[in-house]
């Protein structure tokens, strides 16, 4: 049975189907992947907004990646 986490997500725009994902999955009997839950329809947004949502998605890799690391840390340290 393999273990998944959450590293993070990202509501992209008011649509609850619009929301991208990155989870630490670690399976039995395979090395552990980074798994990105993209939207599965193309995300439509106003001009205007396209600056934060390019914000949105850089903060969620940054925290993402920060959230992953305190996790490979932890199980080095143990």
């Amino acid at each position: 049975m393999s273990k998944t986490t959450i590293l993070g997500d990202a509501q992209l725009t008011q649509s609850p189907h619009d929301v991208v994902t990155v989870e630490l999955v670690q399976p039995d009997d395979l090395p552990p992947i980074v798994k990105i839950g993209w939207p599965p329809q193309p995300t439509v947004i106003d001009l205007e907004r396209f600056r934060d949502v390019a914000a949105a998605l850089v903060k969620l890799f940054s925290e993402a990646h920060v959230t992953l690391t305190h996790i490979r840390a932890r199980r080095y340290l143990s």
